[in-house]
């Protein structure tokens, strides 16, 4: 495959390339221009089912990008979106001719509305609401007009104000009763102070945000711009700004190198809103939880640099750096005081990013369960550290404390790496075929090819409707060899594509630009081993448990341009032998599911959550309000049980955990609520249900005992 894409690549490189993408041979030099044409001149090229850039095409690009800038309709008139719509067709002819007017007409006038809104919220919030008018909102934001008046426009913010004001004046009313019943010294709020405050509150949350957006550039929008532009040739495909990039990056490595600390903007100053355990600033206890960062002063330079009133991604710049560099911080600390600290930048892993694991323990049995959130990776080092060498470490840590059956959670994991899937794969079969990946009209196999197994017996892999792309090979693979049984939703996400990430600087011949971003592009498809593709079928569970996703439009079928479904010719493999019983396991737990209480309730659960999702209108007359809720609290009532579920195991962590936890009380904390979350689980149950019931073939389990030999 990597021969395959790097031919690709080339080609695409040389032909653009011969274009000369050069500031020279453009009239106007603008970056945008040359982006524009860049991007969608390798998504020509480079990807796996190019869309036709035509009037469908312009149409589907101009409804998204305004419904991206204003998807609750409270800034553009109608009188906008009709001078607009005489672009709807000519974007895809604006487009190839590098003509960004339908762009810069929207976003001056986005500007535009913006600043007219900066004026209306703080007037609106400056009078009290009567919560005792009888008068409701419609949430129902896609099927709503446009206001076709500024007064109109007014009163829409009204309402949304209203909306979001009530919410907090219930919250205060609530909280004073409390604090009534609890505290007999405690002195009653009237209703006039606890409505100011609640209005106080929804006026700091929009000045927070609208002072969010002052950060952002023009070239922030022109990002959107390209995003709307290339995800209407399939949803996975993305245009990264250079922040988004980095960002991207680190969401598949699961490091970086910095100090550790997680910062947001806040007013004009950069806070420190969590601290990362296991990096430089927990290990040196240099900052806190609300400190304020106001200077930034490398190792190398005389001066600091002020960072009060900057963008936090480009304070981040400053502060994060390669390991073993130093960085000075000027922070204002939460009592007032003042001082400088100097921190020496290391690499930070972000923990819950990687696999984690627990020994389960059930009368005399013992179980081990490995959860596993994405298919991780080292972008510039595979063999360093990732997913695939992650869970066969915890595997070996597992079976040293007698395990004698393995559940692989995979729920919630949107995917990652292909390789690390097809090596997980290799730990569980002796060899073969894992995924069938088509591109150009090629295909290619790509097979486990060690015949060593980490973990030869009972094998279960739990699912849901978020389980997506690299989590979906593994799954089916497992599924088609009969090596796992499949336990979770209907089905998964459905997302059978393979995306590349392109540096889009590679391609530009002249640096005075700037950084280019990247382009992550669907290059190629993948298919089950038995020819089948996961594109929008997702996998099918063995057995199937609904959750509270089950009645959600949540995967790739409900995109509005996914690649379809098709098949291939199956690749040549055997089903594995080690199981006795196989399809009967399947069946008991089949049955032990249809008489499951427990289960019937969460999938009455699921489908009241999806009835008040559907309701559109919401009262904005208090008393109405307080009885919706009243009766809602009422309703829920008979799903308390959901969450005081208790499924009898025993969960503890492996040795070598429990010796970091001597030391690192975050890690502590967090096992902790996992292991009372796992208690909860009735997935793991069934998991834990299904690992008893399956029984191997001891023969078979001989044989793979000699080949490890």
């Amino acid at each position: 495959m990597k021969k395959n894409l790097k031919v690709l690549f080339l080609a695409v490189f040389v032909s653009v390339a011969s274009c000369s993408f050069t500031t020279k041979e453009f009239d106007d030099p603008d970056k945008d221009k040359v982006l524009i044409d860049l991007i969608t001149y390798v998504l020509q090229k480079g990807h796996y089912n190019p869309a036709d850039m035509n009037d469908e095409f312009s149409a589907e690009v101009y409804k998204d990008f305004i419904n991206g800038l204003d998807p609750l309709k409270r800034y553009f008139l109608a009188s906008d979106i009709e001078e607009f719509s005489k672009y709807k067709t000519q974007i895809d002819d604006q487009i190839k001719s590098k003509d960004l007017t339908f762009f810069n007409l929207v976003y001056d006038r986005f500007m535009k509305r913006m600043e007219e809104v900066k004026k209306i919220y703080p007037e609106v919030l400056n009078t009290p609401f009567d919560y005792t008018k009888d008068e409701s909102i419609n949430v129902d934001y896609d099927n709503i007009d446009y206001a076709t008046t500024k007064t109109e426009i007014k009163e829409r913010w009204r309402k949304q104000l209203k909306f979001s004001t009530i919410s907090s004046y219930y919250d205060n009313v609530e909280e004073n009763k409390t604090k009534l019943e609890e505290d007999k010294e405690y002195t009653s709020k009237t209703e006039e102070e606890l409505e100011i405050e609640a209005r106080e509150t929804s006026k700091k949350s929009l000045d927070e945000y609208f002072d969010f957006t002052n950060d952002l550039e023009r070239k922030d929008y022109f990002a959107i711009y390209l995003t709307t532009i290339v995800e209407e040739f399939d949803p996975h495909t993305n245009y990264f700004a250079p922040p988004d990039k980095d960002r991207f990056d680190l969401r598949m490595s699961g490091r970086l190198e910095g100090i550790g600390a997680r910062l947001q903007k806040k007013n004009d100053y950069i806070k420190v809103i969590e601290i990362i355990s296991g990096g430089p600033v927990w290990r040196g206890d240099y900052l806190e939880v609300g400190d304020l960062i106001t200077k930034v002063k490398q190792e190398d330079e005389d001066k600091a640099v002020s960072v009060v009133g900057m963008r936090v991604d480009d304070a981040v710049k400053l502060i994060k750096g390669p390991k073993g560099t130093k960085v000075t911080l000027t922070v204002k600390r939460v009592d007032g005081t003042i001082e400088d600290v100097t921190i020496t930048r290391d690499v930070v892993e972000l923990e819950e990013t990687y696999a984690k694991s627990s020994i389960i323990e059930n009368d005399e049995n013992t179980y081990g369960l490995i959860n596993l959130p994405q298919f991780y990776f080292n972008m510039e080092d595979y063999k360093e550290r990732n997913a695939a060498s992650d869970v066969k470490k915890e595997i070996e840590r597992l079976k040293e404390e007698g395990m004698e059956g393995l559940v692989l959670d995979l729920r919630g994991n949107g995917g990652g790496s292909l390789r690390t899937a097809v090596d997980i794969a290799g730990l569980f079969i002796k060899e073969g075929p894992v995924v069938q990946v088509a591109s150009n009209g090629k295909k290619e196999v790509l097979e486990d090819e060690d015949e060593s197994i980490t973990w030869d017996g009972p094998l279960v892999i739990l699912v849901n409707e978020l389980s997506a792309s690299a989590s979906e090979i593994l799954a089916a693979a497992m599924q088609d060899y009969e090596r796992a049984i499949i336990l979770g939703s209907k089905q998964t996400y459905g997302k059978g594509t393979v995306q590349n990430v392109l540096d889009l600087n590679q391609w530009i011949r002249k640096s005075d630009l700037g950084d280019m971003g990247a382009l992550k592009i669907t290059t190629q498809k993948f298919y089950r081993v038995n020819g089948g593709s996961t594109q929008l079928e997702g996998v099918k569970s063995d057995v199937v448990m609904p959750d509270q996703y089950s009645y959600f439009n949540v995967g790739e079928r409900d995109y509005e341009n996914p690649l379809p479904y098709d098949k291939i010719d199956a690749a040549s493999y055997k089903t594995w032998d080690g199981y006795l019983g196989y399809e009967e396991t399947i069946n008991k737990s089949k049955a032990r599911m249809e008489k499951s209480k427990q289960l019937q309730l969460i999938d009455e659960n699921a489908k009241w959550i999806k009835e008040r999702r559907d309701e559109v209108e919401v009262p904005l007359n208090f008393e109405k309000y307080v009885a919706d809720i009243d009766r809602r609290k009422e309703e829920t009532k008979k799903f308390d049980s959901i969450d005081t579920y208790d499924n009898k195991l025993s969960y503890r962590s492996l040795p070598y955990e429990v010796e970091l936890m001597k030391q690192d009380t975050t890690l502590r904390e967090k096992r902790k609520r996992w292991h009372i979350n796992l208690a909860k689980d009735i997935y793991v149950e069934e998991a834990v249900n299904v690992l008893r019931d399956l029984k191997i073939n001891n023969i078979k389990a001989g044989k793979m005992a000699d080949i490890k030999n």
